[in-house]
């Protein structure tokens, strides 16, 4: 079986959730004999130096069976390619791979176009559909946070989406949905990594029965006991994500600066992350505020300590420097890698209490949950993470080894071959 994984970005030239996966499951397969995987992933006009005059598919960093979409002329408006040419390169790869099964895990910066395009080029083929997001929902990011109070949307409308981004008309987001579930047709499957999301696409429209859930999976570190903090404390916390609004950072910041108001200081966090260039100019601002004034700070001060980016052959070392793993997001999280990421080295997660953490998490079982965007709530959390005596060790004993990609490959390759869909969408 020739399987074509469509991503959205390289991990290696941007992190992410999505396209971690992506590679994740590529490598998976690879060590399938009855499996030849072939990756093609976008990049954007942020890797200038790897556009060739002329190029529009390239080979990526000389290995076998990946490739980058140089993406062109992006129209993030109605998520498509303005294109004509790199829309033709796709055509040919696509007869030049003839793969049997096409797998995106993204179409931002690909184009949600490139569906119908690989229907129609290969009609045959199998086209699976991985949500990360609910962006063919949601033209705010796919993130369903309403931006007029930051409230989670359960519901899109024409009427609700204009009250977000009052710059285009109702009319505007009915045709967007139109056009979103027109090119949604080419789709044989979708999977989703978390079971909440199923309902949101079947409240949206689309067929339940379409929809197979499958775990997201790693490689599997193996728990690991962590060392001890000075005198026992398990006052370390680490922030691993993307520094974007959605995250949460300004959450955890804000509760920083809550807790020493209160006279707390017993506790340090570290932020590990890059991509800030995503954030909002607001966000951006204050977080860059707050690391400049904590930088400022005489050494023995400061609780906040900022890493920086990290590749994963170095997530080991960053995760022995904490105890606890903050997930502190503002939006739904569909599933949150870090959770497994943070799981599989016996951290104990501390997370917001909604989407894909409140699903995994099982409050004070194996870790703890508290109310999304409420600094407030999270500085107490900490707190207590710091000061209830045996909370750490109960937590970590009630840590489940999270899905390793051995078994996310398995469930993809039922899905591929239409082995229990019908039962596992039910």
């Amino acid at each position: 079986m020739k399987v074509l994984l469509v991503s959205l970005y390289h991990p290696e030239l941007v992190r992410g959730g999505a396209q971690t996966v992506a590679y994740e499951l590529f490598q998976g397969l690879r060590e399938r004999p009855d499996v030849e995987p072939v990756l093609l992933a976008s990049i954007d006009h942020s890797s200038p130096a790897l556009y060739k005059s002329g190029a529009r598919i390239t080979g990526f960093d000389g290995r076998p069976d990946e490739y980058l979409l140089l993406t062109q002329e992006y129209d993030y408006v109605w998520e498509k390619s303005g294109s004509v040419m790199l829309a033709e390169s796709y055509a040919e790869f696509l007869l030049l791979i003839k793969p049997d099964v096409v797998h995106f895990h993204h179409f931002l910066t690909i184009g949600i176009d490139f569906l119908t395009l690989t229907r129609r080029v290969l009609p045959e083929v199998k086209i699976v559909f991985t949500a990360h997001e609910f962006l063919t929902i949601c033209p705010a990011n796919g993130h369903m946070v309403r931006r007029t109070d930051a409230s989670l949307c359960s519901r899109a409308s024409a009427v609700r989406c204009h009250q977000c981004l009052p710059d285009r008309a109702p009319e505007h987001y009915f045709m967007r949905e139109m056009w979103m579930k027109r090119h949604l047709e080419a789709v044989d499957i979708f999977t989703t990594p978390s079971r909440f999301m199923i309902g949101q696409f079947e409240n949206w429209g689309l067929e339940r029965s379409k929809f197979v859930h499958v775990t997201n999976g790693l490689l599997p570190h193996g728990i690991q006991p962590p060392a001890a903090s000075a005198g026992e404390r398990r006052n370390r916390f680490g922030f691993f994500a993307q520094l974007v609004d959605s995250k949460g950072l300004h959450v955890l910041l804000q509760a920083v600066t809550l807790l020493r108001a209160s006279g707390f200081n017993d506790f340090i966090v570290e932020i590990n992350g890059d991509n800030i260039q995503f954030a909002t100019p607001a966000r951006r601002q204050e977080i860059e505020d707050f690391l400049a004034a904590e930088e400022a700070l005489p050494l023995a001060e400061r609780n906040v300590i900022f890493n920086g980016s990290y590749h994963h052959d170095q997530l080991r070392g960053r995760m022995a420097r904490v105890d606890w793993v903050v997930v502190p997001s503002v939006w739904w999280e569909i599933f949150c890698l870090v959770i497994s990421e943070a799981w599989s080295f016996g951290r104990p997660v501390i997370a917001s209490n909604v989407g894909g953490p409140a699903e995994r998490i099982t409050d004070g079982v194996d870790g703890l949950l508290f109310e999304m965007g409420d600094a407030r709530a999270l500085a107490e959390t900490i707190r207590r993470a710091c000061t209830e005596k045996g909370l750490w060790d109960s937590l970590a004993a009630g840590i489940t080894p999270p899905a390793s990609r051995a078994e996310m490959v398995a469930g993809f390759l039922e899905v591929y071959e239409g082995v229990n869909v019908s039962a596992a969408a039910a």
